[in-house]
């Protein structure tokens, strides 16, 4: 039965709260917006639970909306206004912003510094991170689990693995029992410190782990090429009744592709379906990397033709390298043509098309798209196709 129609300030604001907290945030904005078409002005207790559902929508425009209104109410010194702001714009991804409005408060939680600096490490700003993390024991706050998970998280962005076992260290001393939370950044941050047999025995020695655990080492093992482990951790993770998510997945079709298990990987995808996840594009870019790199090329490109996705340049990147490797002529002409329409200044897909009429003695062929590339003024760029490619697969295998 839908809450009554609220009509004062207290009614609403209640209601407010009640949506917000109840993850409802889109009907909350609906409310506020209701509110003030109504006349009703708000005060400092309508505006944090308006903050957070403007950041769980991801609504920018109603959240510097409601920033005005925090200022012409006179209540940005109002610590929970003031921090609701803060977390708002951190969630946002506009950590400038957030940054100047910790800085210009007079009074700041351990809630709020911890906030801000997972803001910096989950917006890939990890060195940032460190050094507001410095800032914190300056400024004698409490570092709980979640300020131990911001930390690792930026360590293993960085690559940090001395720095990451130092917090891991400090985890040991300062927590009885690992907390899964804190259990699961470890494993992350040395899988991508590279320290595989490190992660695999923090992830042994955990009282409990969940998906996250399993996809992070499945993940982990997929995109570094440890195809048969990936995958023993896989069906382990299966035996063990542990549902998968689309990042389980991923690293399954990227070991996968790395070992270029055609069948294994078509399992995969239909086992997705079967768990009611569907997949992303990123999915079926794995599937056609796998096909790409065992030679089943056409395959690849009749996946491409029907999947429910357009697709971006680093699929079909990834596709026109396996049809120079596998010499699949047809298939090349498709490809770079979608590519060229997508991108017609970038040199390398001329290039690799030239290479690959060259590859099969099309020498005038190659020619033609050399003059293409002067007629649309294309400048070569020395190594740029094969660099350009590969970041292109890279980027697609490590999203």
């Amino acid at each position: 039965m839908p809450p009554a129609p609220a009509t004062t300030l207290a009614s609403f604001n209640s209601l407010l709260a009640s949506l917000a907290r109840s993850g409802r945030p889109a009907q909350a904005l609906c409310t506020f917006r209701d509110m003030l078409a109504r006349g009703v002005r708000p005060d400092q207790f309508t505006l944090p639970p308006v903050l957070r559902s403007c950041t769980l929508t991801g609504d920018a425009g109603l959240a510097s909306t409601s920033h005005a209104l925090v200022v012409k109410l006179g209540a940005q010194e109002n610590l929970f206004v003031a921090s609701a702001l803060v977390l708002c714009y951190a969630g946002l991804s506009n950590l400038p912003d957030a940054r100047r409005l910790f800085d210009g408060m007079r009074e700041r939680d351990a809630v709020l510094w911890t906030s801000m600096l997972s803001a910096y490490a989950q917006g890939g700003e990890p060195d940032a991170a460190l050094r507001f993390f410095g800032s914190m024991v300056a400024a004698g706050m409490e570092l709980d689990a979640v300020v131990m998970v911001s930390l690792l998280l930026a360590c293993g962005q960085l690559g940090w693995r001395r720095h990451g076992r130092s917090v891991h260290a400090c985890c040991v001393r300062r927590f009885l029992g690992m907390p899964l939370s804190l259990g699961n950044a470890l494993v992350d941050m040395y899988v991508k410190c590279g320290d595989f047999a490190f992660a695999e025995r923090v992830f042994a020695g955990m009282p409990r782990r969940d998906v996250i655990s399993w996809s992070a080492l499945i993940l982990g093992h997929g995109l570094n090429g440890h195809s048969d482990v990936a995958l023993r951790f896989f069906d382990r993770m299966e035996a063990e009744g542990i549902r998968p998510n689309s990042v389980t997945f991923l690293g399954a079709l990227s070991a996968c592709a790395h070992s270029g298990m055609v069948d294994k990987a078509y399992a995969i995808l239909k086992g997705m379906k079967l768990w009611g996840i569907e997949p992303e594009l990123k999915h079926y870019s794995c599937m056609a990397d796998t096909l790409g790199r065992a030679g089943h090329v056409v395959e690849a490109v009749k996946l491409i033709e029907e999947m429910p996705f357009e697709p971006d340049e680093a699929i079909l990147g990834g596709v026109l390298a396996a049809c120079r490797v596998h010499g699949e002529m047809e298939s090349a002409e498709w490809v770079s043509k979608r590519l060229m329409d997508m991108s017609p200044g970038k040199s390398g897909y001329y290039m690799s098309l030239a290479n690959i009429y060259s590859d099969a003695g099309r020498y005038s062929d190659a020619e033609r798209i050399r003059g293409l590339m002067k007629e649309v003024k294309v400048n070569k760029l020395p190594g740029h196709s094969s660099v350009e490619l590969d970041a292109d697969r890279f980027h697609i295998m490590s999203n």
